[in-house]
């Protein structure tokens, strides 16, 4: 099962994007769709959540209102094995969308583009020859720009199975700080992410609207991560925090999708109440309030 799932802030189009998404990448497929228990702050039996699978990466969206919108900070970069493959993954993506870099030939790829899909998403589509693969690409900017390789340290030595693949530096002449990060790969819990730094007058930073879904066992490991992200970060409601360089997480038991899941709203609901008065979730409290 996927460690850290990408999840995705929408106001009401998550079941929406699901299917538009599904229907943009060929190897792909719809998940589940998750209601509204009783005692949530939306009407009981309308969409919460729904789950999908993009090119072997798993995603969550979520209809939480209209509090975040997303941001190019956070977007997904798209390697892609074919020109037939960008092109047609571009074309739909762009629909409706904005284009923030063209698709053609640049110096370091004969084909690449960076589109910003209807829903606000970001797509960069690169022809790397390789199986198509989706992997999350964080921006730094704006206060946080030049620190994507203090995170990257950070979040490698913090989740397991995590290391450092290849760190590509601006050189001097090119427009930014020399020796911040002009593009990075690096792995956490066995999956690929990608960073860079960009000192250019950008509108925007990290958002909630994207945020990073950490799946776990026990409390234990619960404790651990919220411990370290909060050193420098700050806590939120039900399980969310945001680290020090601006970046959403969600810290989660596995057990607690099994108790909000349960065919009895009455228990569901319980375990909704429960849930939305924590900040770091406590799974023996999810399951007093469940068995009642």
């Amino acid at each position: 099962m996927q460690k850290i799932t990408p999840f995705l802030w929408f106001d009401h189009q998550a079941e929406e994007a699901m299917s538009f998404y599904v229907s943009v990448f060929k190897n792909s497929k719809a998940g589940k769709v998750s209601r509204y228990a009783r005692g949530s702050p939306y009407p009981e039996g309308s969409v919460m959540s729904t789950t999908f699978n993009l090119e072997g990466l798993d995603f969550i969206a979520l209809n939480g209102g209209p509090v975040f919108s997303f941001t190019q900070a956070t977007s997904f970069y798209v390697s892609c094995k074919t020109l037939a493959d960008v092109d047609t993954f571009w074309r739909k993506l762009s629909e409706g969308g904005k284009v923030h870099m063209d698709l053609q030939k640049y110096p370091f790829s004969e084909k690449f583009g960076w589109v910003e899909d209807r829903f606000g998403i970001g797509w960069q589509l690169n022809l790397t020859g390789e199986e198509t693969r989706i992997a999350p690409f964080l921006l730094f900017v704006g206060d946080q720009g030049g620190k994507a390789e203090e995170a990257i340290e950070f979040y490698t030595s913090l989740l397991k199975n995590s290391g450092i693949g290849r760190i590509e530096r601006y050189g001097a002449g090119r427009g930014e700080k020399e020796g911040t990060v002009m593009h990075a790969k690096f792995s956490l819990e066995n999956q690929e992410f990608m960073a860079m730094d960009s000192s250019g007058p950008h509108a925007f930073t990290f958002t909630p609207a994207i945020s990073f879904f950490v799946d776990c066992q026990t409390q234990e490991e619960v404790d651990g991560l919220w411990s370290r992200f909060c050193e420098k970060g700050k806590p939120g409601q039900c399980g969310w925090l945001t680290d020090q360089f601006g970046v959403s997480w969600q810290i989660v038991p596995r057990v607690l999708n099994e108790l909000l899941g349960d065919a009895d709203p009455a228990k569901a609901g319980r375990v909704m109440q429960a849930m939305l008065g924590m900040t770091k979730i406590d799974i023996e409290d999810l399951k007093r309030a469940y068995a009642g």
